[in-house]
């Protein structure tokens, strides 16, 4: 069972996403007015272009991001210690890293 402050978390952030998901999409943009005159007057190939870049931009950084959260969700229990193991190693004259200064 969920502790309460867990429970408050979870509740704040899914208030959080149902209120982003409820503002006008024009909100999260900056309209600027020399980006929107340049797109407008520009031809079918040139909004293509913008289109292909916008997607340049995106999907590279999105997918890395993805890469790394799935190799750090991976290999999450590669770096914790247990309790035993640090008393061992302060009984041994170690230090975290393992050297014996």
């Amino acid at each position: 069972m969920l502790n309460l402050s867990r429970q408050i978390a979870i509740l704040g952030i899914a208030l959080a996403a149902f209120i982003i998901l409820l503002a006008p999409v024009p909100a999260f943009s900056q309209n600027c007015a020399l980006c929107y005159t340049q797109a407008a007057s520009s031809g079918s190939r040139m909004i293509q272009a913008l289109k292909s870049g916008i997607l340049v931009m995106i999907v590279p950084p999105t997918l890395g991001s993805i890469g790394m959260i799935f190799v750090v969700y991976k290999r999450r229990n590669q770096v914790r210690r247990t309790e035993q193991e640090e008393t061992e190693e302060a009984e041994n004259g170690q230090d975290q890293s393992g050297r014996d200064w």
